[in-house]
């Protein structure tokens, strides 16, 4: 088992990510060395009334804690952010600091964008009455950092969209967004954050961050650069998820350990794919987690891509402790989808389509379609047919 340092500082992409137990302490000095002031707190209803998670916060921020806007909901609408930019003038905050899974984080960069964009919500509503918005324009200069607290990997990201106009209001039939956003200026990753989080919501996310790193390895530009990070951090989550979010003996301060920086490296040069692409499809049709749709079809997708090209599943191997020693590549392919069920599994998630409440079977050709044409497939693997009739096989087995 490779050793992890207990503390670490690294930038990446302009965010400086900050690793450590009880490193959240620090959040309030942070600031001011950078001449911060007064922050708001971003988080959703939940993370706001866990007190576990909110002490260490509003203690590690001290009087630089501004006040706490506690509204956002995985809806990621563009009124949330605008409410953040109120809750930022009522409070004189100078900076966003955001709190719990992706879609906290996710609302606050994109509150911080909002803002230099200048668009009020009538101009983005108006645009979006025509079918599609813009891109929000500007550099950010309300600065954000973010303390994840679960395994969605959306800490180091500059990534994301605001629905403005729901599919029922939508011209099109399907939800109007906008997309823009920017890196945080740091994440601080604290282990001793994550453990706050019920487990039944780390299992949640965690294949939305692990699938990441599978993603990363076998996309169609993967270079050795981002093979590196993307199989290191496998290695970290799959030995670390199953005990820290899942069900697993073992020493689960450690392995909690161990998964949270398994999250940040398979964020780094990330490149997401197919998997991701089928939870864009089942999220803009059914209010459901896109983590749990990852979970389900995460061994599917790999199955497709292995009956069509290598997907470089030796170094998926690698990176998911499967032993190649003497077996063909077809024996690796299964190893390989066993070992990533396996870590499914552990978690108790779903497995099947079925099993996720609002799906329906009859839905699923619309979906591929639209998985088909998803910005993401753009980087599946050279050589594979992912035409909507294949899509709609790989699903219905997934279903």
């Amino acid at each position: 088992m490779l050793p992890i340092a207990d503390r670490f500082e690294e930038t990446y992409a302009g965010c400086e990510v900050v690793y450590g137990r009880g490193r959240t302490d620090e959040l309030g000095a942070y600031l001011a060395d950078r001449g911060m002031k007064r922050a708001l707190v971003v988080c959703g209803s939940n993370v706001g009334a866990n007190d576990d998670l909110m002490n260490l916060i509003r203690d590690g921020l001290g009087e630089r804690h501004a006040g706490t806007f506690d509204e956002t909901t995985p809806q990621k609408r563009v009124e949330t952010a605008f409410g953040v930019l109120e809750a930022v003038a009522e409070t004189g905050a100078d900076a966003l600091v955001a709190v719990g899974g992706g879609s906290s984080l996710d609302i606050a960069r994109q509150a911080a964008a909002v803002d230099a964009d200048g668009r009020s919500l009538d101009d983005l509503k108006a645009a979006a009455g025509d079918g599609s918005v813009a891109p929000l324009r500007g550099e950010p200069t309300l600065p954000v950092v973010v303390v994840p607290t679960t395994f969605a990997g959306a800490d180091i990201s500059a990534g994301g969209s605001l629905s403005v106009l729901s599919a029922a209001a939508s011209p099109t039939g399907q939800p109007v967004t906008v997309s823009g956003s920017a890196m945080p200026l740091a994440a601080f990753v604290d282990p001793g954050a994550f453990e706050t989080t019920p487990r039944r919501v780390l299992a949640g996310s965690a294949m939305n961050g692990f699938d990441k790193g599978i993603e990363t390895v076998y996309a169609r530009d993967a270079s050795p650069v981002s093979d590196a990070a993307a199989i290191h951090g496998l290695r970290l989550l799959s030995e670390g998820l199953p005990v820290a979010a899942g069900d697993r003996g073992g020493d689960e301060t450690a392995a909690m350990d161990r998964a949270t920086v398994g999250a940040v490296l398979v964020q780094m040069d990330r490149k997401v794919s197919v998997i991701h692409a089928v939870g864009h499809g089942f999220a803009r049709r059914y209010d459901v987690q896109q983590g749990a749709v990852h979970a389900v079809v995460a061994p599917h997708v790999l199955a497709f891509l292995f009956d069509q090209v290598d997907a470089s599943r030796r170094a998926l191997a690698a990176g998911l402790g499967v032993d190649t020693t003497g077996r063909d590549d077809d024996a690796v392919a299964e190893a390989v989808v066993d070992a990533v069920a396996s870590v499914r599994d552990a978690l108790g998630v779903p497995d099947r389509l079925r099993e996720l409440g609002p799906t329906r079977e009859s839905d699923l050709a619309a979906i591929a379609e639209f998985v088909a044409e998803d910005p993401p497939m753009e980087r599946a693997p050279a050589g594979i047919d992912a035409s909507p009739e294949r899509i709609e096989g790989m699903l219905r087995e997934a279903w």
